[in-house]
């Protein structure tokens, strides 16, 4: 099937540009200035709009078993719900727990996906024991399964926690193939310290879930981090879920230098706060427990963090999508912080909170574009066939309505969570249409996507390394 859209704004990381985009089966085909693309095929009206490519989202966790309980969205409901706020592409975490092969761990997320899916998909790799045959297994992801990111923690011990060691060797690893680390940087045996000392005291709220894990300890992990990459001959280093000044600025010093270091945050970091979310009254601040935390609104780390994406200095923006249910759920922590489970959902809302930033003077609309959709597609090697409106790119396209408003809350919304994280928020913009690979998935309120659509994209090197 070919269609034409006609009358909108393409947006590229460069700007805005008036153009007709040409779609043939699941691939853009050519671009033509207003009005001179071929008369004789179906049309898409997108006066008023802008055109841009799908929203990709690099960090999601559908499915995800935490803390004794398993993370609400399955890939069905989370994909649809990603759909539907414009999101054309995820990519998940398979994971690897200490003792298991990592090839199983992969195998297990490849089932959970199988049909499942009503967007494109990729995997990074969770590594939760480092080891002569993982760092084998690594070699053989890169090469044959399309997987060229490996996660590791330096916080939760005994649960997914690599010490320096463990993380030197699986970077040098990935320095000789090619892959990028993906770090979430706390220091968490630290952070046990505080929690355990926070408890004996009655600290119990879950206010204190961000007291305990201070910006010192995410900004000295990110700096650990990034001196043990320097030691494995620069290692790519990615900095997940970055949420504190102190860390910025380490991200910033060393890409001042010139080194394979990046950084992503996400919505949360951007708009809501330690003390008016995670201190709401009594058991509320439960909903906004998350890992990296809330930070303190009386401190500068909002402002740092959206002159961070003006900058570069932060590449991406993702959402972390790890929603649980208050109920059976969250309530897990009642009477003791540290037993809620860590996790927001938003897939739903990110290209749309993106969004306001442009209308607040914060954001370009071509940098919007590009944080959403054109570098995370770069950075984990999806690019050109994701991430841009060009020929020969998937026909992944969403027609955005600057014009429209978009009230999100749980009563509209399609993801799996029994409340809303973002409550009562209106945005000064709206998704339209969804296109993913040439078929619209959503129009205007309407959903017309199908479990199966989405396919698994294997991926290549990172386009930004040196």
């Amino acid at each position: 099937m070919s269609f034409l859209i006609k009358g909108g704004t393409v947006v590229s990381p460069t700007g805005p540009t008036p153009a007709d985009v040409l779609v043939d089966g699941e691939k853009i085909v050519a671009l033509f200035a207003p009005g001179t693309g071929p008369g004789d095929l179906e049309t898409m009206d997108a006066t008023g709009k802008y055109v841009i490519p799908g929203g990709i989202d690099a960090h999601t966790h559908m499915q995800m078993p935490f803390g004794g309980t398993e993370a609400s969205d399955t890939f069905a409901t989370g994909t649809r719900a990603a759909a539907f706020g414009g999101t054309t592409t995820i990519v998940d975490f398979a994971i690897q727990r200490y003792g298991e092969v990592v090839q199983d761990g992969l195998a297990a997320w490849h089932a959970k996906t199988a049909g499942n899916c009503h967007i494109d998909y990729g995997f990074h790799m969770i590594l939760g024991g480092v080891d002569d045959e993982s760092l084998k297994a690594m070699d053989q992801l890169v090469a044959d399964e399309g997987i060229t990111s490996f996660k590791l923690f330096m916080a939760y011990p005994g649960v997914f926690y690599s010490d320096d060691g463990q993380i030197l060797r699986a970077m040098q690893k990935a320095r000789d193939n090619g892959a990028m680390i993906m770090m979430h940087a706390e220091n968490g045996p630290a952070i046990d310290v505080l929690v355990k000392q926070a408890l004996e005291r009655g600290e119990t709220d879950p206010y204190y879930h961000g007291v305990t894990r201070p910006q010192e300890l995410e900004a000295e992990a990110t700096s650990r981090a990034i001196w043990l990459a320097s030691v494995a001959a620069d290692c790519p280093l990615y900095i997940v879920h970055l949420s504190a000044s102190k860390a910025l600025e380490q991200v910033a010093a060393a890409r001042d230098k010139g080194r394979n270091v990046f950084a992503e945050t996400c919505p949360q970091y951007l708009y809501l706060t330690l003390e008016d979310q995670l201190g709401a009254p009594g058991f509320e601040g439960a909903k906004w427990v998350c890992s990296t935390p809330l930070r303190s609104k009386h401190e500068s780390h909002r402002a740092d963090l959206w002159r961070g994406l003006r900058t570069n200095d932060l590449a991406v923006v993702s959402t972390d999508h790890c929603p649980f249910c208050m109920k059976d759920q969250k309530e897990m922590g009642v009477g003791d912080f540290s037993k809620i489970p860590n996790g927001i959902g938003g897939v739903e809302h990110r290209v749309d909170l993106l969004y306001q930033g442009v209308v607040d003077g914060k954001l370009s609309l071509g940098r919007w574009v590009e944080t959403i959709a054109t570098t995370p597609a770069r950075m984990f090697g999806m690019y050109p066939r994701k991430g841009v409106i060009a020929p020969g790119s998937d026909a992944d396209i969403v027609l955005y309505d600057p014009s429209g408003r978009t009230r999100i809350g749980v009563e509209t919304h399609h993801m799996n969570m029994d409340y809303s994280a973002w409550e009562g928020w209106e945005i000064a913009g709206k998704v339209d249409t969804v296109i993913s690979r040439g078929a619209v998935i959503v129009q205007g309120d309407e959903y017309k996507g199908r479990a199966g659509h989405g396919r698994y994209v294997p991926r290549g090197l990172s386009e930004y390394l040196v």
